[in-house]
């Protein structure tokens, strides 16, 4: 069910409701003092915490707005005597879920309160989820080329195997692991997921194993990693061929005794995530090469899945790029913008080398440029002959855009979209504000 800390001095108390809520299947573990309730939030996540308001030394506030900082996403039910009622409503201030009068004379309600509790957690997890889902592509629309992969994922979603995606950059091994989340008893729990290639050596460690206050020049405050975020669900490492042979130590020890330490600590910390890494890179030639590990990469690979790439399964590419469009125009606000019927047979001809990550972005571009409501093969910037189609006419060169051109056009345009906001406009482009203003002067559009 949930896992559940009861925080009270009151040692009957205590034991009185974690009896109450260990009956309806729940794991609870108690406390006595808000230290010791502060020290087991740090060592592991839970669902649900209950906490009586006054007790000696560290009291409920202290552990409802501690909460509240490290991890928002736990629901706290206060417990509180009638002549608390008015701490109880300013904890609620806080954004605790609700309080609950002592003594507590209803095991039913204390249930029903928990039960909720433990729903809103549940609904809040699945909006998120929903909410980073809804433009996601799919898998696969029924390439012949994919029907291993689905097989592959069908079979091993549902066990707690750990998983390696292998594939060229782009072909889509997130969205492999979230549908093999998707697919795991663990659906509803968290799936957090981490680029080794995209954080820099210095940062990797403390996002992945968190870090303590202190452990190093601008750790402030205690931070939680990635991985004991993702417990209770899934944990996707991609581009794992990018750690630095110490941090492979380190994962190896927390993928075999499933605990962690943060960084600036020797204190273990146990982890539940499944995991799942993924990697463009031949960890084989890196094994023999003594870049990678060999414990770590069986480790890994309990259940190797390869995913092939774009040009291998062309079936996919014409509603593939049907839905990145579509996800472009909602970004743009341009609503209506379909794609012709050659520029859709250039799509499916073209190699992409980038796979889907190329894909994308062609469609974007395409989306900026059009003026029109249907893109058309010279919207795609491709050098590809269709089959069964006359390929475009070769535009002269003095009629070919020139960068400045091209870049002059993407500015109004962005500032067209963003109703003339120049902030918004420059965020849109990925430039500095800055920046933007120069090339305005520059073109003569200040």
């Amino acid at each position: 069910m949930a896992r559940i800390l009861v925080v009270d001095d009151e040692e009957g108390i205590r034991a009185f409701l974690a009896e109450a809520l260990e009956t309806d299947g729940h794991e609870v573990t108690t406390a006595a003092s808000g230290d010791e309730a502060l020290r087991l939030t740090a060592e592991r996540a839970f669902h649900v915490v209950l906490t009586d308001l006054r007790m000696p030394g560290t009291d409920g506030m202290t552990v409802v707005r501690r909460l509240r900082a490290e991890q928002p996403d736990t629901e706290v039910i206060v417990l509180t005597a009638h002549g608390t009622v008015a701490t109880a409503v300013d904890a609620m201030k806080l954004g605790v879920f609700d309080y609950l009068q002592k003594p507590v004379s209803s095991l039913t309600e204390l249930r029903l309160l928990v039960a909720r509790a433990v729903e809103r957690r549940a609904l809040v997890s699945a909006r998120d989820r929903a909410a980073l889902d809804v433009d996601a592509p799919r898998l696969t629309w029924g390439d012949p080329t994919m029907a291993p992969v689905v097989a592959a994922i069908g079979r091993v979603a549902p066990t707690q195997a750990t998983v390696l995606l292998s594939g060229e950059s782009g072909t889509g091994k997130e969205v492999a692991a979230r549908a093999i989340h998707q697919g795991s008893a663990r659906a509803s729990g968290p799936f957090v997921a981490v680029n080794c290639a995209a954080l820099a050596e210095t940062l990797l460690e403390s996002e992945l194993f968190g870090h303590e206050k202190g452990a190093f020049t601008g750790a402030t405050e205690r931070r939680r990693g990635r991985i004991e975020l993702a417990d209770g669900g899934t944990f996707f490492l991609d581009e794992v061929g990018e750690l630095r042979p110490e941090l492979q130590a380190k994962l190896l020890r927390a993928l075999q005794e499933r605990h962690l330490e943060r960084v600036g600590s020797s204190r273990s910390i146990a982890v539940d995530v499944r995991w799942i890494a993924a990697t463009n890179r031949d960890l084989h030639a890196m094994m023999r090469a003594g870049t990678f590990r060999e414990d770590l990469y069986h480790r890994l690979a309990v259940f190797p899945i390869a995913l092939p790439p774009l040009r291998a399964r062309r079936a996919d590419i014409a509603p593939l790029a049907d839905t990145l469009l579509a996800r472009a125009c909602r970004e743009l606000k341009r609503p209506g913008l379909r794609l012709g019927d050659e520029a859709r047979a250039a799509l499916v001809a073209a190699d992409w080398p980038g796979n889907v990550r190329e894909l994308a972005n062609v469609l974007e571009r395409a989306a900026i440029l059009c003026d029109r409501d249907e893109v058309g093969v010279g919207d795609l910037w491709l050098d590809v002959t269709v089959p069964g189609a006359a390929p475009p006419p070769a535009a002269a060169p003095a009629e070919l855009p020139t960068l400045a051109e091209q870049e002059r056009i993407a500015i109004e345009r962005a500032l067209a979209l963003h109703g003339g906001h120049r902030r918004r406009a420059a965020e849109h482009l990925g430039i500095g504000l800055r920046t933007l203003y120069d090339k305005l002067k520059k073109y003569g559009m200040g």
